[in-house]
């Protein structure tokens, strides 16, 4: 049983950056391939970072692209993302998923998932 757990969100300004971490609670995390996907209200969970099982290669969303950045500690358990010149549009619920295969952008592919934190970015 995997057990994703988040945490760093919160209410931050435009311009601002947040950390958002993710504690998985799984023997074999080096074997993971991770993502962070968002929900914001009233829309559809979308994709916005995953990282391979050994740190690389990465992937992001056009929409986050030099501002997020994704990583990762095997030896901690632990994927964070951070991010950086924060938007309005990026506040979301941000989830922390992750998939015993190879780096996904498809919500489907993942098994797992945390609960998520609100990450709020006020104008």
């Amino acid at each position: 049983q995997v057990q994703l757990v988040e945490s760093g969100g919160g209410l931050v300004q435009a311009g601002g950056s947040l950390r958002l971490s993710c504690a998985a609670s799984v023997p074999t995390f080096s074997s993971y391939a991770m993502g962070w996907f968002r929900r914001a209200l009233g829309k559809e969970r979308e994709f916005v970072a995953a990282i391979r099982w050994n740190g690389g290669p990465t992937s992001y969303a056009d929409s986050v692209k030099g501002r997020f950045l994704i990583s990762r500690d095997n030896a901690k358990n632990t994927v964070s993302l951070q991010m950086n010149s924060l938007k309005p549009e990026d506040t979301a619920v941000y989830f922390c998923s992750a998939r015993s295969s190879v780096v996904s952008r498809r919500e489907y592919d993942y098994n797992y998932w945390g609960q998520g934190t609100q990450v709020t970015v006020s104008s």
